[in-house]
């Protein structure tokens, strides 16, 4: 018999690649939403202006996903497509662990369980912001959500 945790880890392999049949617009839509409101501090601090007028790619390959975000006037944008100076690529549970805090990210980067393709200096400033992030700056229903989730897939 599979325990909680397992019993759950099985049923998100099987239903998040099911995100990758929702029409883009609505992922879009959903994510800038989403990531503006959540990020509104740092966005206000200043600290995604790296991506200003650049394209950071992050792609989940086991869910089949793709985003391109920059940085605009009214806060990150994600289009379908960009030319992206550079492009971060993990499963699923690479990017759970990396926002739970679950792993640290430069041992998620050295593993190559996550990569950083193309304008490294970009890449590792993102990677050094996404990690200096305060998770404080989350709905705390979604951090302890997201902790949860993390811890779960750490211990798997």
């Amino acid at each position: 018999m599979l325990s909680p945790k397992k019993w759950l880890l099985k049923g998100a392999d099987r239903l998040l690649p099911l995100v990758g049949k929702v029409p883009f617009v609505v992922q879009r839509l959903t994510l800038q939403q989403a990531l503006n409101r959540c990020l509104a501090e740092p966005l206000r601090d200043g600290g995604f202006d790296v991506l200003r007028g650049r394209w950071l790619c992050l792609r989940v390959p086991d869910l089949k996903l793709c985003w391109y975000l920059t940085l605009a006037r009214d806060g990150l944008r994600i289009a379908e497509r960009a030319e992206a100076q550079v492009t971060i690529s993990g499963n699923w549970r690479e990017f759970l662990l990396l926002a739970s805090r679950q792993e640290d990210p430069d041992t998620l980067f050295f593993r190559r369980r996550l990569v950083i393709e193309g304008d490294t200096e970009l890449g590792l400033a993102l990677k050094n912001l996404i990690d200096s992030l305060d998770p404080e700056v989350l709905p705390p229903w979604l951090w302890r959500n997201l902790e949860r989730a993390g811890k779960g897939v750490a211990a798997s």
